[in-house]
């Protein structure tokens, strides 16, 4: 399916995580802030990157245009998860 039907997931998981944003932002205000800091690092930028380019490139020859937005939200997710500090030790 190629076209704005394929869009339809992107929209719909990218308005879920801003209701949970929203929603956790007026339990807790600056908690969105402090959540996102992170994806906003040097490494976090470099992994979302490098995730959006790769959905770009092999989404392209199937999904065309609508690959763009799968690659936007891949990467904004994979930065958000590089940039989560770790609690190992």
């Amino acid at each position: 399916m190629n076209g704005a039907g394929s869009l339809l997931p992107v929209v719909i998981v990218v308005a879920a995580l801003v209701i949970r944003t929203a929603i956790g932002e007026l339990r807790r205000p600056g908690s969105t802030r402090r959540q996102w800091a992170g994806a906003t690092g040097g490494p976090a930028v470099a992994a979302g990157g490098v995730a959006a380019v790769a959905v770009a490139a092999t989404g392209w020859p199937q999904a065309g245009a609508t690959a763009l937005a799968w690659a936007v939200l891949v990467g904004a997710l994979v930065a958000f998860l590089v940039g989560q500090p770790t609690n190992r030790r």
